[in-house]
């Protein structure tokens, strides 16, 4: 399996998630490098030259965010780690924490260094509760060594790291629901603008950045920001982890240069490795399983965010699902929208009533009951929700069943007009339900 370039590189060493293990890999060799010897506006600009953008999803320049965040606030600022990997298709973060916490801890000080931070907070999924011990771990040790508390490495500087988990509800991968539940309340979202850089957690300057995003900071201050920018494309720079599922011969976590053909990442075998038992792609989900879908046809477009967004979908968290041509499309998106009608928090009713509507007539023309004007209607319900919604949850609900309509329309005609599926899986099994 490819080890890839950075983040990965020696993700498999042995003993990586003690301090030994991590100062063998050069670890902290960006935090002697940076703490007294860089000022943290130099950083920022670092962090900016070198292209970063958030890897959650949402794509947003990782410097840029910092540089919001007010230098003469009289309030304490935070660094907010966003662990809280929910979104279905994309296992990455949990991987890096499991294998590299130390990296995590110095992007989280470093990053904290650059914003004027003396605390920061790793909030974790509820599911991820062993990877608390993992990270208590680390975080000791790096206290211990005097890598974090007060005065790191004798610079003066002093920063305490505090992990949280979180119920296991979706929508606390949402930055300011995140922030909500860590202060104690209900994780739904707030609305925006004030942004969490003016005013965040505690109603202080807050950035909120995910594990991966973090974890490429010490990189980046280490070795400069035309270093990082050997991979990737001009306006995508550096690399990404995907984590490929589906129905390919080698599925996993590969951290790729962006801007690598999505057809490379399924077939090649360096990564994918091509499709199981002689299935064929029929579909991709390329972000995670809120963005639209792509038919095969579009294997060939580049994983960067431009290219991506040309094909009318998103790079998103880089959970790159590979569907068969086995698979019922209506079935896979009735799946889909399940999850978000259970994750949506119900704050508003777009997305609380959208989101079940939309299961409803999938839940319909899956089972042979479809009416002639579902497949519309699915569509309108779609588009009330898309932008209409108080977070970005709502979009994410919407998105799927728009790609899936918009490239996979026959199939969703052929269920409501033969009240039986199209492809051979499903053939016999949708006339015996709806016998």
């Amino acid at each position: 399996m490819s080890n890839g370039p950075l983040l990965f590189k020696d993700i498999d060493a042995p003993g990586l998630t003690g301090l030994d293990g991590y100062r063998r890999q050069g670890g902290y060799e960006a935090l002697a490098a940076t703490l007294g010897k860089k000022s943290p506006e130099e950083c920022i600009e670092i962090v900016k030259a070198s292209g970063l953008r958030g890897r959650g999803g949402a794509g947003f320049p990782t410097g840029l965010k910092w540089s919001f965040v007010p230098k003469n606030s009289p309030k304490p600022k935070y660094i907010v780690c966003n662990a809280d990997e929910s979104e279905p298709g994309t296992f990455k973060d949990r991987e890096l924490m499991e294998k590299n916490p130390h990296l995590l801890i110095e992007g989280i000080v470093l990053a904290g260094y650059a914003i004027g931070s003396a605390t920061g907070y790793i909030y974790l999924r509820g599911e991820f509760a062993h990877l608390r011990d993992t990270l208590d771990r680390a975080i000791a040790e790096a206290r211990a060594a005097g890598l974090l508390g007060e005065n790191i490495l004798g610079s003066g500087f002093g920063y305490q790291i505090h992990t949280h988990l979180g119920a296991g509800a979706y929508i606390c991968g949402e930055e300011t629901a995140l922030l909500s539940s860590l202060e104690g309340y209900r994780g739904q979202p707030r609305l925006k603008p004030p942004f969490p850089a003016v005013e965040g957690l505690y109603a202080s300057p807050t950035v909120v950045n995910n594990v991966e995003t973090l974890m490429n900071v010490p990189h980046i201050l280490k070795n400069g920001a035309q270093w990082y920018r050997q991979w990737g494309t001009e306006k995508s720079a550096g690399t990404k982890i995907m984590s490929l599922s589906g129905p390919v011969k080698r599925p996993g976590n590969y951290e790729i240069p962006l801007g690598l053909p999505l057809r490379t990442l399924i077939e090649s075998p360096e990564y994918g490795g091509g499709m199981r038992d002689g299935m064929k792609v029929k579909a991709i989900i390329p972000g995670g399983s809120s963005v639209p879908m792509m038919p095969a046809s579009q294997i060939d477009t580049h994983l960067d965010y431009e290219s991506l967004n040309a094909v009318g979908t998103f790079l998103g968290s880089g959970g790159v699902i590979v569907i068969d041509d086995q698979t019922c499309i209506v079935d896979a998106l009735w799946n889909i929208s399940r999850f978000y009608r259970h994750e949506s928090c119900g704050k508003c009713t777009p997305c609380r009533e959208g989101t079940y509507w939309m299961v409803e007539i999938l839940e319909r023309i899956e089972k042979g009951g479809g009416r002639e004007t579902d497949i519309d209607v699915l569509l309108d319900v779609a588009g009330n929700v898309f932008g209409k919604s108080f977070c970005a949850l709502g979009d994410a609900a919407a998105m799927p069943v728009q790609g899936a309509i918009k490239h996979f329309r026959a199939e969703f005609e052929h269920h409501v007009r033969n009240k039986s599926c199209l492809v051979n899986r499903r053939r016999h099994s949708v006339s015996e339900v709806t016998a």
